[in-house]
């Protein structure tokens, strides 16, 4: 059995996020505020923040800015403050270079990252090989994770979840919804052609075949292409009624103004988070986006009973940064951060053996904290109590629609207002 300790201390430590803005725990001398001046931690944070990723790179990023200013009001890591240190690496070669450079001239303890999946497979090749432990708080390749490293731990759900969420809202949510039975169900997938888009394709192609869900068509692109025309004729030729899409938010726009020119679309749109997540989206889209389905990260509309403190959270969120959250990358990567620097708090030190001692006895239930997730780590350091949701866009908020317990609404048949 894991120590209770730590669920306790972990407990304590995600609710250092539902404090007012400025409020900090005593230090040393009976003082609050921020921990007193020490030998800091140097902390690396891999993130793409320009680019096509930028956007959720950077709300990701926010979301482990707020944990370390929470726990530096708290007194700190070990009684050290916490000094992050930015890096921007919108894509493999940057992310090598940004990854020696935070090592190496740095001189980083450890290292967050990092939305994008490449970004984050490149990365974690170098920390770990040098022996510097590497928090993976939002990219979902499956593939981060089967390379036996001893020194990578990721908090979020991986790729096979997204698919398992899929297979399930297809065979079992969509067809009493729009009334057809599953034999008449024609899955397309469309997704950019890199780590990220293919690996979850794969996924979701297995996982749909299992379901006996046809696959009538699975359609990659360029992550920069321009026009995705062709991809949509062949989609309609293909008769697909459901489709199932991963992009950033470019492609998500891109796509529904040329479903729009074409003057087709399908039964149902489900995306796999990233784009599909972004409120900006669905802003730009505007009313077509009404109806399109998400799996991914928690969001901002969901039940109190799996996520409480969520809208604590957003309210934090809002105070930090004067808007509402734009999408649940900020939530993930907070929640993240927290168990990283609970278990190095419990470790004594950053020393790696310890902290992987630590980590993999980090025991906390589901529904436990603000993204309803929990945390159990094993062998691979894969986090197996994370999971994400069906979502779905109704009047201009993603709300949560399954499973039951989540869910603060029923789903909609209707694609689109427009």
């Amino acid at each position: 059995m894991r120590p209770a300790a730590s669920r306790r201390s972990l407990l304590a430590a995600l609710a250092l996020g539902l404090l007012p803005r400025g409020l900090g725990a005593q230090v040393p001398g009976g003082a609050t505020g921020p921990a007193p001046a020490a030998a800091e931690w140097r902390v690396g944070a891999i993130y793409p923040l320009t680019g096509s990723a930028g956007l959720l790179g950077d709300e990701s990023f926010r979301g482990l800015e707020m944990a370390v200013e929470e726990r530096n009001a708290a007194g700190g890591l070990l009684s050290r403050p916490i000094r992050l240190l930015r890096a921007d690496a919108p894509d493999e070669a940057a992310a090598v270079a940004e990854t020696r450079r935070l090592m190496g001239q740095e001189r980083a303890a450890f290292l967050f990252g990092s939305y994008s999946s490449p970004v984050s497979f490149a990365a974690t090749q170098l920390s770990d090989a040098q022996g510097i432990p590497f928090f993976e708080l939002c990219a979902i390749a499956d593939g981060i994770m089967e390379r036996g490293f001893r020194n990578v731990f990721r908090t979020c759900p991986q790729a096979s979840d997204f698919a398992r969420v899929a297979a399930r809202a297809v065979a079992e949510v969509l067809p009493p919804l729009l009334e057809l039975p599953r034999s008449a169900l024609r899955v397309g997938l469309l997704h950019e052609d890199g780590l990220y888009g293919n690996s979850l394709a794969e996924l979701q192609v297995a996982r749909l075949r299992e379901a006996n869900i046809q696959v009538a068509e699975r359609i990659g692109y360029p992550a920069r292409s321009a026009d995705l025309t062709p991809a949509v004729q062949r989609l309609r030729e293909a008769s697909v009624n459901v489709l199932l899409h991963a992009a950033n938010q470019n492609d998500v726009i891109l796509l529904f103004r040329n479903l729009r020119e074409a003057g087709w679309r399908p039964r149902m749109i489900i995306g796999s988070g990233a784009g599909y997540s972004l409120s900006d989206t669905a802003r730009s889209v505007g009313p077509s986006m009404d109806g399109v389905m998400d799996i991914g990260f928690t969001q901002f509309a969901i039940s109190d009973r799996i996520a409480p403190g969520n809208a604590a959270f957003a309210e934090a969120y809002k105070r930090r940064y004067g808007s509402d959250p734009r999408c649940g990358l900020s939530l993930a990567n907070h929640f993240g951060a927290h168990v990283a620097f609970d278990a190095i708090q419990r470790a004594g030190s950053a020393e790696k053996e310890k902290l992987r001692a630590a980590m993999l006895a980090t025991d906390l239930a589901k529904g436990a904290t603000p993204t309803g997730w929990g945390a159990a780590f094993d062998e691979r350091g894969q986090n197996t109590r994370a999971c994400p949701w069906l979502m779905q866009w109704q009047d201009g908020r993603l709300v949560t629609i399954h499973p039951e317990v989540a869910a603060v609404a029923k789903p909609r048949a209707r694609l689109g207002t427009d």
